[in-house]
Formats: C-alpha cells, sequence, structure tokens
C-alpha cells in the first residue's frame, strides 16, 4: 500500500526511515484484516499529499513488521504515531480526516 506520498516502513528498515527523515515523521501501523486500517488508507493518502515536503507519511503492515509493533506497543489497529526527534503523538483508532489532520497538527507542533 505504498504510494508516492507514502513509504513502507519494515523492521529493517524503521530506525534509518524515521531516524533520517530531517522532518516529522507519521505512522500508520495497520493491517489488511483491520477494517478500520483499509477505511483510512484514502484518508491517510491524502493527507500525505496535503503535507508534502514537510512531513513524511509511512506505513507499517503489524502482520509483516511485527517487530516495530511491539517495540511501541502498538496492540490496536489502526494506531498512528508522530516521530520528531522522539515520539511525539499516538492515536489509536479511525476517524475522520479533519480528526487525523488535528492529531498530526498538534503532534508536529510539540
Amino acid at each position: 500500500m505504498a504510494s508516492a506520498t507514502v513509504t513502507v516502513l519494515t523492521d529493517a528498515n524503521f530506525d534509518s526511515e524515521v531516524t533520517n527523515a530531517g522532518k516529522p515523521v507519521v505512522i500508520d501501523f495497520w493491517a489488511t484484516w483491520c477494517g478500520p486500517c483499509i477505511r483510512m488508507a484514502p484518508i491517510f493518502e491524502q493527507l500525505s499529499e496535503e503535507y508534502a515536503g514537510a512531513v513524511k507519511f509511512t506505513k507499517v503492515d503489524v502482520d509483516d513488521s511485527p517487530g516495530v509493533a511491539e517495540r511501541f506497543g502498538v496492540n490496536s489497529m489502526p494506531t498512528f504515531i508522530v516521530f520528531n526527534g522522539g515520539e511525539k503523538g499516538r492515536k489509536v483508532g479511525g476517524g475522520s480526516k479533519n480528526d487525523l489532520k488535528a492529531f498530526i497538527d498538534s503532534s508536529v507542533k510539540k
């Protein structure tokens, strides 16, 4: 589910992609069997285009990369985490585009 504006993270590339981003990173922890995750995917994609250049958008399939999910205590999907020199915010569950945008904005400014 990667695109031109969303990077797929794995157990192998997580640290290099997040640590070396040079800007805030939003991570969507998701799973193919998760209905709310599937519903949030187009919203996440739209926001990745709106924030292009300012915020890096990434996704972790928790079934393909369980190490990353375990490392950050992700037990429910979707879980969105913003990193900007460390974890700055966490949102669990779906919602509207405006909800996710407000979460990202408030977390990026911390």
